[in-house]
């Protein structure tokens, strides 16, 4: 796709969760219309959108018919099936590319990539079978960490193993899927970095966010974090770095954790992000706008923040403050989800720092 696209076209975005919702929010505003894919009722993003199909990722009729209805396809999640891309692929340009979901759905190749290109990342190795699993214990050592290999998110699919007898018994629980044992990471702090490559190749990162998870979910992000000048330097040249490697078009989120020993790359996610959540509220041009933009073949926008944010995510229960929050100077975004579960995102607050 070479031409921008002209305002009242169809953006199709694969998944319908609240990053969906949120693109297609974005979308609105620019004067684009949004056709949402999502095998589930009752989505997020079909709420907000003007078009939904629902059907299984699988269903080739649906994939076809879906294709041709719009002018470019995204998604808002990277664990989206091969055959489905087989099918789409041929029909409609799709941002990000395929390279860039095989890079990130598999931790292995992942990992791979980023060291190639130079970049830390964790030590680690690749765990098909018993054997690997003892040799891989017998390089990393512990602490580690087992993970499958694909379709793990929120920390779901991941095992800590803190003494070596513990290997065992961490690799059964796979269950036999292919995964990875990586060493635990001595960092201070963990930030993201939420940046945008164009069609022309043009790249914005916007500042690095700071952030706090447990239990494996994200918690708050923070900006501006305490990185010093040159790290933060360093951290938006790490993502660009990724970014034109692959030649990305899209928003990215890239993890890093901060080491003594310098900045060491957690993951990358071929996607908007929840880290990225504070440029609604801390930009003029969100994370949400910018990728709407960038797979629109349209220039990008201004990045830059002009008001400190914490964003804080509301999970599960958390969504029941809503009433307390209302009496706040906080902005509220709230996802239309019907089920509070435990653990599940269900909006988040900007606050002003």
């Amino acid at each position: 796709m070479n031409n921008p696209l002209p305002i009242g076209s169809t953006i199709g975005i694969l998944g319908g969760g609240q990053l969906g919702r949120m693109l297609a929010v974005a979308a609105s505003r620019l004067g684009l219309n949004t056709h949402i894919f999502e095998p589930s009722n009752n989505s997020p993003a079909e709420q907000v959108a003007q078009k939904v199909t629902t059907a299984s990722y699988d269903n080739t009729e649906a994939l076809q018919a879906f294709g041709q209805s719009v002018d470019v396809i995204t998604y808002e999640f990277e664990n989206i099936p091969t055959s489905t891309l087989d099918i789409l692929e041929g029909i409609k340009t799709i941002y990000p590319d395929r390279r860039a979901l095989a890079t990130s759905q598999d931790r292995l190749k992942e990992k791979t990539f980023l060291n190639d290109l130079g970049l830390h990342t964790a030590p680690f190795a690749n765990v098909e079978n018993a054997a690997e699993a003892a040799a891989a214990m017998a390089l990393i050592g512990t602490p580690s960490i087992l993970k499958t290999r694909k379709m793990g998110y929120d920390g779901k699919g991941q095992v800590k193993v803190t003494t070596t007898t513990e290997m065992q018994a961490a690799w059964n629980s796979m269950q036999g899927v292919a995964s990875i044992l990586e060493g635990f990471i001595d960092f201070s702090q963990e930030v993201s970095v939420i940046a945008a490559r164009g069609v022309d190749g043009e790249v914005s990162c916007y500042d690095p966010g700071e952030n706090i998870h447990r239990e494996g979910i994200l918690r708050t992000t923070k900006v501006p974090s305490s990185l010093s000048a040159a790290q933060r330097l360093d951290s938006v040249l790490i993502a660009g770095k990724i970014l034109n490697a692959l030649e990305y078009v899209g928003v990215m989120g890239v993890e890093l954790f901060v080491t003594s020993d310098g900045l060491v790359v957690n993951e990358i996610a071929p996607r908007v992000h929840n880290s990225g959540h504070w440029t609604q509220n801390g930009c003029d041009i969100c994370q949400f706008e910018q990728h709407i933009r960038a797979i629109a073949g349209w220039p990008l926008g201004d990045g830059s923040r002009h008001t400190d944010i914490t964003m804080e995510n509301l999970i599960g229960e958390d969504i029941n403050r809503i009433p307390e929050l209302c009496q706040s100077s906080v902005a509220l975004h709230v996802y239309g989800k019907i089920e509070i579960k435990p653990g599940r995102k269900m909006g988040h607050v900007n606050m002003r720092n």
